[in-house]
């Protein structure tokens, strides 16, 4: 059926052709309409420290905001120690604690979003990934970008291999031992090994067993007997080869994907590049906990890259940044966050993608990470992987006790002693402890 529009049109010529002609008279000059001047798009920058790969892994997500808008457009850049604060600031979770500190420096998110006139739905987010994020009230100050949780990885292969059931992995630390010699015996150079030993073995190691980090007045206490009898286990294995270190970051994922190593301790998003690899068959399972601790396992934690907004933004910037935030909430986005990069959901609509069956397969890992995360709802006091000085401490103790320089009670004594000045002049964050 033709449009009113069009209806309208047609009976407008009609009655033109029907009209008797009248005189030619010159037709009058039009006036010359002034052509709108060009907006020139608000230009908003985003910092970071990613090393180039995952940079790159950041670029389509901005190329594609760009593409759907034409007012804003925002740049990665590589943010400068000491420099000013960029509208948009990526903040990896050894950096919390110092942006904590200069918080004030930093405009809170749910602030941004309503002088933008934007909503901001903090309750539909996961509240695991919300912990250290959000006022006393529940609203954001920062948005929780990229988390994910350690979990367990093992080769299936070098399972089997073993005569090992990679149907079965190891559940408990024990298990993990018993499993480590059959792999060593069975001919594997790299039994286990371990990417972010602080984040792991000191902070998820601690809350998975119903252990501290700090008190409740934010004193270091992670050298409990349950920290030095993990860390001494340990340090046996590294002695007998059970436990190869490969360095302080995710060196050791690399060695694992290349199929040098049979277990491997990381973070829950990597499954997404082990899934996809054409030579390794992996597996993944829960964190091993001591089955000889009572109360555990309780839960690991939520923890990764966040964004932090700068002040001092003018109003379009301003409402450029709330665009941005928009584009990140938003379903394809969150989904591709989930599904590419494996990180946990934080909206309803990236839930229900990650509990799909059509993504069962791909998303397994997302599935025992939520298993963990939804224990007992602990959440410690202060993290050491989030003081980029107090992790340096830690990594620099336990690195002594591979490589079999100190016990491992003395290179926590040592730990908790020299991080006292640090966590003094750098206060240790952290979430609220759920009741």
């Amino acid at each position: 059926m033709p449009s009113f529009r069009i209806l309208i049109a047609a009976a407008g010529l009609l009655l033109a052709a029907s009209a008797p002609a009248a005189p030619a008279r010159p037709a009058p000059a039009k006036p010359t309409a002034a052509k709108p001047a060009p907006t020139t798009p608000v230009h908003i920058e985003l910092a970071h420290l990613l090393d180039e790969e995952r940079a790159e892994r950041l670029e389509p997500l901005i190329e594609t905001f760009n593409d759907q808008q034409k007012d804003v457009r925002v740049t990665l850049v590589r943010r400068v120690e000491g420099a000013p604060a960029k509208q948009i600031n990526l903040v990896t979770r050894e950096e919390y604690a110092r942006f904590m500190a200069s918080k004030a420096s930093f405009k809170p998110l749910h602030e941004v979003m309503r002088e933008a006139r934007q909503p901001l739905r903090t309750s539909a987010l996961s509240p695991e990934l919300t912990i250290g994020l959000s006022d006393g009230k529940g609203r954001l100050f920062a948005l929780p970008l990229a988390f994910s949780t350690p979990v367990l990885y093992i080769n299936k292969v070098a399972f089997r291999k073993a005569g090992l059931n990679p149907d079965t992995p190891p559940k408990n630390w024990a298990d993990m031992q018993e499993a480590a010699g059959k792999l060593a015996d069975a001919g594997s150079r790299c039994p286990y090994t371990t990417s972010w030993p602080a984040w792991i073995h000191i902070d998820n190691l601690s809350a998975w067993n119903g252990g501290e980090v700090s008190d409740a007045k934010g004193n270091l206490v992670f050298n409990s007997m349950m920290q030095v009898k993990h860390i001494a286990m340990l340090s046996t294995w590294a002695k007998s080869r059970y436990f190869v270190y490969f360095g302080r970051r995710d060196e050791a994922d690399r060695r694992f994907a290349n199929g040098d190593c049979a277990m491997l301790t990381s973070s829950s998003s990597l499954f997404t590049t082990l899934a996809a690899s054409n030579t390794l068959e992996p597996g993944v399972s829960s964190l091993p906990y001591h089955d000889d601790l009572r109360g555990a396992p309780q839960n690991t934690l939520a923890d990764g890259a966040s964004l932090w907004i700068a002040n001092g933004m003018n109003a379009a910037e301003t409402k450029g940044v709330a665009k941005f935030i928009n584009y990140v909430l938003g379903p394809e986005v969150q989904i591709n966050l989930t599904v590419a990069g494996g990180f946990l959901p934080m909206t309803p609509v990236a839930r229900a993608a990650a509990g799909s069956k059509l993504l069962e397969n791909d998303l397994i890992a997302l599935k025992v990470a939520y298993a963990q995360l939804h224990g007992n709802s602990f959440a410690p006091l202060a993290r050491v992987s989030q003081n980029e000085r107090l992790h340096v401490i830690v990594e620099e103790e336990l690195e002594s006790v591979w490589a079999n320089k100190k016990p491992a009670k003395e290179a926590l004594d040592n730990a908790v002693t020299r991080g006292r000045a640090v966590s003094a002049a750098l206060p240790l964050p952290g979430g609220k402890r759920s009741q």
